[in-house]
């Protein structure tokens, strides 16, 4: 049985988001840089962690799902206005990932790559809350190849675009560098109860 995280205590939706009934589909639900969904062979699938780490790793798929299985129910906003709500997303806890590259004292933030070439990064403090998950299942089933197959982030109290899909490279890193969307005037912090979604 997959361990619980505990839900987010906040309630209700964040400033200027609407609730949606709709699940979640490829398209203008995930903003990406590609109009085609990336094909992943999980026989040789690979994702690397590297950068400023005592102890890279180059995992495949069979490692990955050897990992302890975390489930953490939360809310899915999109920077366009809408929310769904209670996403259950199943998949290894980034802070577990984090424990065993062992970051240096000098990593402050993370860079994610992806199979389409998107690219977001976030600072090892806000990928080491507990309900950020390196996810491949949603309600009880294997991510769909257009909402990230084989695996992606889920970072709940960020807009979407910093939930990276097709995640295949994870970079440890000193200092911050800005993502695809992030280089395009959407907000680095995109805090969804700030309402912070473009750069100032």
């Amino acid at each position: 049985m997959p361990t619980k995280t505990r839900k987010s205590n906040r309630k209700g939706l964040p400033p200027g988001q609407v609730s949606t009934h709709r699940l979640l589909r490829w398209g203008k639900d995930h903003p990406a840089i590609t109009s085609s969904i990336p094909k992943i062979d999980l026989k040789t699938y690979v994702l690397e962690a590297d950068g400023e780490v005592e102890n890279p790793l180059r995992l495949s798929w069979v490692d990955i799902i050897k990992f302890p299985k975390t489930e953490s129910v939360s809310d899915f906003h999109c920077v366009e206005g809408w929310s769904v709500l209670g996403c259950r997303w199943e998949g290894v806890l980034f802070k577990h990932l984090a424990d065993l590259v062992k970051p240096k004292e000098t990593a402050k933030f993370v860079m994610f790559e992806c199979a389409d070439g998107y690219t977001t990064s976030l600072s090892l403090e806000e990928l080491s809350r507990e309900n950020v998950l390196l996810a491949y299942e949603l309600n009880g089933k294997q991510l769909e190849e257009g909402l990230g197959f084989p695996l992606r982030l889920v970072v709940p109290d960020k807009y979407a675009y910093k939930s990276a899909m097709w995640i295949t490279k994870i970079t440890f890193m000193s200092k911050k560098e800005l993502g695809y969307w992030e280089k395009r005037g959407y907000s680095d912090t995109a805090d969804v109860w700030k309402n912070d979604r473009f750069a100032k």
